[in-house]
Protein backbone atom coordinates (compact mmCIF):
# COMPACT_ATOMS: atom_id res chain seq x y z
CA UNK A 1 0.00 0.00 0.00
CA UNK A 2 1.18 3.22 -1.12
CA UNK A 3 2.27 5.67 1.88
CA UNK A 4 0.24 8.80 2.86
CA UNK A 5 1.69 12.18 1.81
CA UNK A 6 1.78 15.21 2.73
CA UNK A 7 1.07 17.33 -0.21
CA UNK A 8 0.77 21.60 -0.13
CA UNK A 9 -0.98 23.46 -2.88
CA UNK A 10 -0.79 27.19 -3.77
CA UNK A 11 -3.81 27.61 -5.73
CA UNK A 12 -5.97 30.65 -7.18
CA UNK A 13 -8.60 29.28 -4.57
CA UNK A 14 -10.51 26.40 -3.24
CA UNK A 15 -13.47 28.44 -1.12
CA UNK A 16 -14.76 30.86 -3.73
CA UNK A 17 -16.03 29.02 -6.79
CA UNK A 18 -17.04 32.66 -8.28
CA UNK A 19 -15.80 33.19 -12.00
CA UNK A 20 -13.53 30.38 -11.45
CA UNK A 21 -13.67 26.77 -12.69
CA UNK A 22 -10.39 25.98 -10.47
CA UNK A 23 -12.42 25.28 -7.13
CA UNK A 24 -14.60 22.90 -8.06
CA UNK A 25 -11.69 21.08 -9.76
CA UNK A 26 -9.39 21.76 -6.39
CA UNK A 27 -12.94 20.38 -4.13
CA UNK A 28 -12.79 16.71 -5.91
CA UNK A 29 -8.99 16.69 -6.37
CA UNK A 30 -8.24 17.57 -2.90
CA UNK A 31 -11.23 15.23 -1.77
CA UNK A 32 -10.04 12.29 -3.41
CA UNK A 33 -6.62 12.76 -1.53
CA UNK A 34 -8.04 12.74 1.76
CA UNK A 35 -10.04 9.56 0.98
CA UNK A 36 -6.80 7.98 0.70
CA UNK A 37 -5.22 9.25 3.81
CA UNK A 38 -3.10 11.96 1.86
CA UNK A 39 -2.68 15.62 4.26
CA UNK A 40 -3.35 18.30 2.01
CA UNK A 41 -2.91 22.35 2.79
CA UNK A 42 -4.35 24.67 0.77
CA UNK A 43 -2.42 28.32 0.90
CA UNK A 44 -4.99 30.85 -1.18
CA UNK A 45 -4.50 34.27 -1.61
CA UNK A 46 -6.78 36.40 0.07
CA UNK A 47 -8.13 38.83 -2.42
CA UNK A 48 -11.40 41.22 -1.89
CA UNK A 49 -13.57 39.45 -5.10
CA UNK A 50 -12.99 35.68 -4.09
CA UNK A 51 -13.51 36.95 -0.20
CA UNK A 52 -16.92 38.73 -0.67
CA UNK A 53 -18.47 35.33 -2.14
CA UNK A 54 -17.27 32.26 -0.70
CA UNK A 55 -18.93 28.94 -0.62
CA UNK A 56 -16.51 26.98 1.30
CA UNK A 57 -14.19 29.21 3.77
CA UNK A 58 -13.69 26.40 6.11
CA UNK A 59 -13.59 23.12 4.18
CA UNK A 60 -13.30 19.85 6.17
CA UNK A 61 -11.37 17.59 3.89
CA UNK A 62 -8.12 19.59 4.33
CA UNK A 63 -6.23 22.80 5.85
CA UNK A 64 -7.24 26.19 4.05
CA UNK A 65 -5.32 29.15 4.75
CA UNK A 66 -5.54 32.59 3.51
CA UNK A 67 -2.23 34.97 3.02
CA UNK A 68 -1.71 38.62 1.86
CA UNK A 69 1.78 38.66 1.53
CA UNK A 70 3.89 35.74 -0.29
CA UNK A 71 7.36 36.86 2.09
CA UNK A 72 5.33 36.52 5.11
CA UNK A 73 3.29 33.39 3.84
CA UNK A 74 6.39 31.92 3.39
CA UNK A 75 7.89 33.00 6.33
CA UNK A 76 4.74 31.20 8.45
CA UNK A 77 4.58 28.11 6.17
CA UNK A 78 8.59 27.54 5.74
CA UNK A 79 9.09 24.24 8.18
CA UNK A 80 5.86 22.90 5.98
CA UNK A 81 6.70 23.88 2.60
CA UNK A 82 9.92 22.37 3.27
CA UNK A 83 9.05 18.97 4.77
CA UNK A 84 5.79 18.38 1.97
CA UNK A 85 6.12 15.62 0.22
CA UNK A 86 5.32 17.93 -2.64
CA UNK A 87 4.56 21.75 -2.92
CA UNK A 88 2.10 22.27 -6.66
CA UNK A 89 1.81 25.98 -7.19
CA UNK A 90 -1.43 26.27 -9.99
CA UNK A 91 -2.09 28.80 -12.62
CA UNK A 92 -3.49 32.04 -12.27
CA UNK A 93 -2.08 32.82 -8.68
CA UNK A 94 -2.11 36.14 -8.28
CA UNK A 95 1.88 36.77 -8.56
CA UNK A 96 2.76 33.33 -9.47
CA UNK A 97 6.13 34.21 -10.95
CA UNK A 98 7.20 36.32 -7.83
CA UNK A 99 6.18 33.34 -5.61
CA UNK A 100 7.87 30.34 -8.01
CA UNK A 101 10.98 32.48 -7.44
CA UNK A 102 10.71 32.93 -3.70
CA UNK A 103 9.76 29.39 -3.26
CA UNK A 104 13.71 28.39 -3.91
CA UNK A 105 14.83 29.79 -0.79
CA UNK A 106 12.86 27.18 0.80
CA UNK A 107 13.71 24.47 -0.81
CA UNK A 108 11.03 22.28 -1.39
CA UNK A 109 11.14 18.18 -1.77
CA UNK A 110 9.18 18.17 -4.92
CA UNK A 111 8.07 21.48 -6.55
CA UNK A 112 5.21 20.88 -9.36
CA UNK A 113 3.02 22.70 -10.93
CA UNK A 114 -0.62 22.27 -11.85
CA UNK A 115 -2.13 23.88 -15.05
CA UNK A 116 -5.84 24.06 -14.90
CA UNK A 117 -5.72 25.93 -18.06
CA UNK A 118 -2.78 25.04 -20.10
CA UNK A 119 -4.00 26.50 -23.35
CA UNK A 120 -4.73 29.31 -22.06
CA UNK A 121 -1.06 29.81 -20.50
CA UNK A 122 0.92 28.60 -23.70
CA UNK A 123 -0.28 31.08 -25.22
CA UNK A 124 -0.34 33.75 -23.17
CA UNK A 125 3.49 32.80 -23.01
CA UNK A 126 4.04 32.43 -26.55
CA UNK A 127 2.34 36.44 -26.22
CA UNK A 128 5.10 37.41 -24.21
CA UNK A 129 2.51 37.62 -21.61
CA UNK A 130 4.06 35.89 -18.43
CA UNK A 131 1.05 36.78 -15.79
CA UNK A 132 1.45 34.22 -13.40
CA UNK A 133 4.34 31.75 -15.08
CA UNK A 134 7.69 32.92 -16.40
CA UNK A 135 9.05 30.92 -19.75
CA UNK A 136 12.00 30.24 -17.52
CA UNK A 137 10.46 28.88 -14.68
CA UNK A 138 8.40 25.97 -16.64
CA UNK A 139 12.25 23.81 -16.82
CA UNK A 140 12.17 23.96 -12.71
CA UNK A 141 9.23 21.74 -11.83
CA UNK A 142 9.83 18.44 -10.62
CA UNK A 143 6.38 17.70 -12.56
CA UNK A 144 4.06 19.78 -14.58
CA UNK A 145 0.42 18.91 -14.51
CA UNK A 146 -2.07 19.60 -17.26
CA UNK A 147 -5.52 19.83 -17.60
CA UNK A 148 -5.30 19.01 -21.18
CA UNK A 149 -3.57 16.03 -22.53
CA UNK A 150 -2.45 14.75 -25.65
CA UNK A 151 -0.58 16.54 -28.11
CA UNK A 152 0.20 19.25 -25.55
CA UNK A 153 2.47 17.31 -23.27
CA UNK A 154 4.90 16.82 -26.22
CA UNK A 155 4.62 20.83 -26.45
CA UNK A 156 5.51 21.36 -23.17
CA UNK A 157 8.85 19.20 -23.20
CA UNK A 158 9.93 19.74 -26.47
CA UNK A 159 9.49 23.52 -26.80
CA UNK A 160 9.05 24.62 -23.23
CA UNK A 161 11.15 22.14 -21.78
CA UNK A 162 9.05 20.99 -18.95
CA UNK A 163 10.58 18.17 -17.11
CA UNK A 164 7.71 16.01 -17.04
CA UNK A 165 4.76 16.63 -18.52
CA UNK A 166 1.81 15.07 -17.26
CA UNK A 167 -1.71 14.63 -17.96
CA UNK A 168 -4.23 15.60 -15.30
CA UNK A 169 -7.54 16.26 -16.08
CA UNK A 170 -10.29 18.34 -13.98
CA UNK A 171 -12.41 15.90 -12.07
CA UNK A 172 -15.84 15.09 -10.21
CA UNK A 173 -16.96 14.62 -6.56
CA UNK A 174 -18.97 11.65 -7.16
CA UNK A 175 -20.79 11.72 -3.88
CA UNK A 176 -21.68 15.16 -4.55
CA UNK A 177 -22.51 15.56 -8.55
CA UNK A 178 -25.74 13.16 -8.65
CA UNK A 179 -29.32 13.45 -10.38
CA UNK A 180 -31.47 14.53 -7.75
CA UNK A 181 -34.65 13.20 -9.62
CA UNK A 182 -36.33 17.03 -9.88
CA UNK A 183 -38.74 17.91 -12.34
CA UNK A 184 -37.49 19.27 -15.85
CA UNK A 185 -37.42 23.33 -15.16
CA UNK A 186 -35.50 23.52 -18.99
CA UNK A 187 -35.14 21.99 -22.18
CA UNK A 188 -31.07 23.19 -22.28
CA UNK A 189 -28.74 25.49 -20.12
CA UNK A 190 -25.33 26.10 -19.55
CA UNK A 191 -23.95 26.61 -16.67
CA UNK A 192 -19.98 29.39 -17.37
CA UNK A 193 -18.70 32.47 -16.62
CA UNK A 194 -18.87 35.19 -19.28
CA UNK A 195 -15.91 34.38 -21.81
CA UNK A 196 -15.74 36.44 -24.99
CA UNK A 197 -14.12 33.92 -26.73
CA UNK A 198 -17.15 31.20 -25.76
CA UNK A 199 -19.87 33.52 -26.69
CA UNK A 200 -19.88 32.90 -30.02
CA UNK A 201 -20.49 29.31 -29.58
CA UNK A 202 -23.37 30.32 -26.49
CA UNK A 203 -24.93 32.33 -28.95
CA UNK A 204 -24.59 29.75 -31.79
CA UNK A 205 -25.55 26.66 -30.00
CA UNK A 206 -28.24 28.30 -27.11
CA UNK A 207 -29.43 31.21 -27.85
CA UNK A 208 -30.51 30.71 -31.90
CA UNK A 209 -31.99 27.40 -30.62
CA UNK A 210 -33.95 29.25 -28.34
CA UNK A 211 -35.30 31.56 -30.80
CA UNK A 212 -36.30 29.20 -33.16
CA UNK A 213 -37.65 27.11 -30.31
CA UNK A 214 -40.05 30.00 -28.78
CA UNK A 215 -42.20 26.89 -26.86
CA UNK A 216 -39.24 25.39 -25.29
CA UNK A 217 -37.09 26.69 -22.22
CA UNK A 218 -33.52 27.16 -21.44
CA UNK A 219 -31.10 28.79 -18.93
CA UNK A 220 -27.63 30.29 -18.64
CA UNK A 221 -26.01 30.81 -15.68
CA UNK A 222 -22.90 32.07 -14.66
CA UNK A 223 -20.93 35.57 -13.86
CA UNK A 224 -20.04 38.44 -15.85
CA UNK A 225 -22.19 38.95 -19.21
CA UNK A 226 -22.36 42.06 -20.51
CA UNK A 227 -25.18 44.35 -20.05
CA UNK A 228 -25.61 44.43 -23.86
CA UNK A 229 -26.48 40.83 -24.70
CA UNK A 230 -29.32 40.42 -26.26
CA UNK A 231 -31.37 36.87 -24.49
CA UNK A 232 -34.38 35.70 -26.22
CA UNK A 233 -37.52 36.11 -23.72
CA UNK A 234 -37.51 31.83 -22.96
CA UNK A 235 -33.88 31.97 -21.74
CA UNK A 236 -33.91 32.29 -17.91
CA UNK A 237 -30.99 34.10 -16.74
CA UNK A 238 -29.40 33.26 -13.09
CA UNK A 239 -25.96 35.52 -12.64
CA UNK A 240 -24.26 32.98 -9.73
CA UNK A 241 -25.12 29.06 -8.90
CA UNK A 242 -22.59 27.75 -5.75
CA UNK A 243 -21.20 24.55 -6.50
CA UNK A 244 -23.72 23.21 -3.80
CA UNK A 245 -26.58 23.61 -6.46
CA UNK A 246 -25.27 22.44 -9.25
CA UNK A 247 -26.55 19.06 -9.38
CA UNK A 248 -29.86 20.48 -8.88
CA UNK A 249 -29.37 22.76 -11.98
CA UNK A 250 -28.04 20.05 -14.19
CA UNK A 251 -31.11 17.72 -12.84
CA UNK A 252 -33.30 19.94 -14.18
CA UNK A 253 -32.21 20.22 -17.90
CA UNK A 254 -33.36 17.96 -20.44
CA UNK A 255 -30.22 18.93 -21.97
CA UNK A 256 -27.11 20.53 -21.02
CA UNK A 257 -24.59 22.85 -23.25
CA UNK A 258 -20.69 22.54 -23.03
CA UNK A 259 -19.43 25.27 -24.35
CA UNK A 260 -14.70 25.30 -24.62
CA UNK A 261 -12.95 28.74 -24.98
CA UNK A 262 -11.17 28.69 -28.41
CA UNK A 263 -7.25 27.85 -26.81
CA UNK A 264 -8.76 24.81 -25.27
CA UNK A 265 -9.87 23.86 -29.20
CA UNK A 266 -6.85 24.66 -30.82
CA UNK A 267 -5.12 22.34 -28.07
CA UNK A 268 -7.42 19.15 -27.65
CA UNK A 269 -8.35 17.36 -25.09
CA UNK A 270 -9.19 19.61 -22.78
CA UNK A 271 -12.20 18.20 -20.63
CA UNK A 272 -14.12 21.26 -18.36
CA UNK A 273 -15.11 20.25 -14.81
CA UNK A 274 -18.68 20.93 -15.97
CA UNK A 275 -18.23 18.13 -18.37
CA UNK A 276 -18.03 15.84 -16.01
CA UNK A 277 -20.15 17.36 -13.53
CA UNK A 278 -23.05 17.22 -15.83
CA UNK A 279 -22.36 13.55 -16.92
CA UNK A 280 -22.24 12.48 -13.10
CA UNK A 281 -25.52 14.41 -12.56
CA UNK A 282 -26.83 11.76 -15.51
CA UNK A 283 -27.99 15.04 -17.67
CA UNK A 284 -27.05 14.32 -21.46
CA UNK A 285 -24.41 16.55 -23.10
CA UNK A 286 -24.52 18.53 -26.17
CA UNK A 287 -20.90 19.85 -26.90
CA UNK A 288 -18.98 21.73 -29.42
CA UNK A 289 -16.43 19.63 -31.19
CA UNK A 290 -12.47 19.39 -30.11
CA UNK A 291 -10.22 17.05 -30.51
CA UNK A 292 -9.74 14.26 -28.14
CA UNK A 293 -13.74 14.63 -26.93
CA UNK A 294 -14.42 11.25 -28.87
CA UNK A 295 -12.07 9.56 -26.40
CA UNK A 296 -13.65 10.43 -23.09
CA UNK A 297 -17.27 10.30 -24.62
CA UNK A 298 -17.89 9.03 -27.69
CA UNK A 299 -20.45 11.11 -29.96
CA UNK A 300 -23.45 9.77 -30.10
CA UNK A 301 -23.30 6.81 -27.73
CA UNK A 302 -21.99 9.26 -24.21
CA UNK A 303 -22.66 12.85 -25.65
CA UNK A 304 -24.00 14.50 -28.64
CA UNK A 305 -21.59 16.59 -30.55
CA UNK A 306 -23.55 19.99 -32.51
CA UNK A 307 -21.50 22.00 -35.30
CA UNK A 308 -24.77 24.32 -35.20
CA UNK A 309 -27.91 25.70 -34.13
CA UNK A 310 -30.17 23.05 -36.85
CA UNK A 311 -28.23 20.22 -34.79
CA UNK A 312 -29.11 21.36 -31.15
CA UNK A 313 -32.53 22.54 -32.82
CA UNK A 314 -32.93 18.47 -34.57
CA UNK A 315 -31.72 17.32 -30.89
CA UNK A 316 -34.23 18.87 -28.69
CA UNK A 317 -37.45 18.34 -30.87
CA UNK A 318 -36.45 15.13 -32.07
CA UNK A 319 -34.23 12.95 -30.13
CA UNK A 320 -36.45 9.69 -28.82
CA UNK A 321 -36.24 10.06 -24.93
CA UNK A 322 -35.34 6.39 -24.60
CA UNK A 323 -32.27 7.72 -26.65
CA UNK A 324 -31.53 10.60 -24.53
CA UNK A 325 -31.58 8.86 -21.30
CA UNK A 326 -29.11 6.45 -22.90
CA UNK A 327 -26.79 8.85 -23.59
CA UNK A 328 -26.48 9.93 -20.19
CA UNK A 329 -26.39 6.74 -18.45
CA UNK A 330 -23.45 6.36 -20.45
CA UNK A 331 -21.42 9.49 -20.04
CA UNK A 332 -22.19 9.09 -16.09
CA UNK A 333 -20.59 5.71 -16.12
CA UNK A 334 -17.69 6.62 -17.93
CA UNK A 335 -17.20 9.59 -15.80
CA UNK A 336 -17.47 7.55 -12.30
CA UNK A 337 -14.99 4.63 -13.84
CA UNK A 338 -12.37 6.85 -14.06
CA UNK A 339 -12.62 11.24 -14.02
CA UNK A 340 -13.86 10.72 -10.31
CA UNK A 341 -11.79 13.10 -7.94
CA UNK A 342 -10.44 9.88 -6.38
CA UNK A 343 -9.51 8.75 -9.01
CA UNK A 344 -7.31 12.07 -9.98
CA UNK A 345 -5.95 11.79 -6.89
CA UNK A 346 -4.64 8.31 -6.79
CA UNK A 347 -2.92 9.43 -10.25
CA UNK A 348 -1.83 12.25 -8.73
CA UNK A 349 0.13 10.61 -6.02
CA UNK A 350 1.15 7.70 -8.24
CA UNK A 351 3.66 10.30 -10.17
CA UNK A 352 4.42 12.27 -7.19
CA UNK A 353 6.43 9.19 -5.59
CA UNK A 354 7.80 8.10 -8.62
CA UNK A 355 9.85 11.39 -8.45
CA UNK A 356 13.15 11.99 -7.00
CA UNK A 357 13.37 14.75 -4.26
CA UNK A 358 15.32 17.54 -4.08
CA UNK A 359 15.61 17.68 -7.75
CA UNK A 360 13.51 21.28 -8.26
CA UNK A 361 15.42 23.13 -5.85
CA UNK A 362 18.94 21.89 -7.19
CA UNK A 363 17.30 23.59 -10.44
CA UNK A 364 16.30 26.57 -8.75
CA UNK A 365 19.24 27.24 -7.04
CA UNK A 366 21.53 26.23 -9.78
Amino acid sequence: MMRSLDIVFLGLSLSSSWGNGHATTYRALVMGLRQDGHRVLFLERDVPWYASQRDLASPDFCELAYYADIDAMLELYRHRLRQADAVIVGSYVPEGVALIDRLGSVAPKRLCFYDIDTPVTLAKIDRGDEEYLALRQIPLFDAYFSFSGGEVLTRLEMRYGAQKAVTLYCSVDEGRYANTGEPYCWDLGYLGTYSPDRQPTLERLLLEPARRLPSMRFVVAGSQYPAEIDWPSNVERIEHLAPADHPSFYSRQRFTLNVTRSDMIAAGWSPSVRLFEAAACKTPVISDFWRGLDELLPDGEALIIAKGPADVVAVLRDLADADRKAIAAAARRRVLGGHTGAARGAELVRVLSELPANRACERISA
